[in-house]
């Protein structure tokens, strides 16, 4: 049986992202007025982080989790034992939608990606990670646990871990700073179990530099 070079994988990696930015589905879908997919990372990256979507200030930035949730998961990592800049210099950073799905219409932060949405760009996902094979995969928020682990209350599913197709998966809660979920001491005694976890994996592993 043959085996996938690091060159090779990385020229696959390279077309995805070619294709993921290109995507133009579900603005021709009429789901968004503007298709602006946002790709971030480098092959050869061990850990994968998986949101709900880029926001519209990733977008802007062109890079993702680049406002306070990205700032706020960085010292999560930190927490855990990474280094400063780990999150955007040595992750891959990914979504369940690649684009801005745009505000909710009640005012109340960013729209939820509809399961259409989700289903148009699931392929993309999937190639992904069958290209990139991380070793840690980050679940960030409510949606994209869901998505991997089934659903779940967080204070169910914070702090454990499952092992799938030699990929670890962790869940995270949003890491947003209006959080109520996060304003429990119970419940940041089980983000510190998770982090934790993510502590272990970074000495056995050996994930940062």
């Amino acid at each position: 049986m043959s085996t996938t070079t690091e060159s090779e994988r990385a020229a696959a990696l390279t077309m995805l992202q070619q294709q993921i930015r290109t995507c133009r589905l579900c603005q021709e879908q009429g789901y968004i007025p503007e298709a602006r997919p946002l790709v971030n990372g480098r092959p050869g990256h061990r850990v994968m982080v998986i949101g709900q979507a880029p926001g519209h200030r990733s977008v802007a930035n062109g890079r993702s989790f680049s406002g306070p949730g990205g700032n706020l998961l960085q010292k999560w990592l930190e927490i855990a034992g990474f280094p400063p800049g780990y999150l955007h210099e040595h992750t891959y950073l990914s979504s369940l939608t690649h684009c801005d799905p745009g505000r909710n219409p009640r005012g109340d932060g960013d729209r939820r990606p509809s399961p259409a949405e989700l289903a148009l760009c699931r392929p993309h996902l999937d190639a992904e990670l069958r290209i990139l094979q991380p070793k840690v995969v980050l679940l960030v928020g409510s949606m994209a646990i869901e998505t991997f682990c089934g659903k779940a209350r967080l204070d169910a599913i914070i702090g454990t871990s499952q092992e799938r197709d030699g990929k670890l998966f962790l869940p995270l809660p949003h890491p947003s700073g209006v959080s109520r979920w996060l304003l429990a001491p119970a419940h940041q005694k089980l983000l510190h179990t998770a982090l934790k976890v993510l502590a272990e994996w970074r000495v056995l592993y050996q994930l940062a530099p």
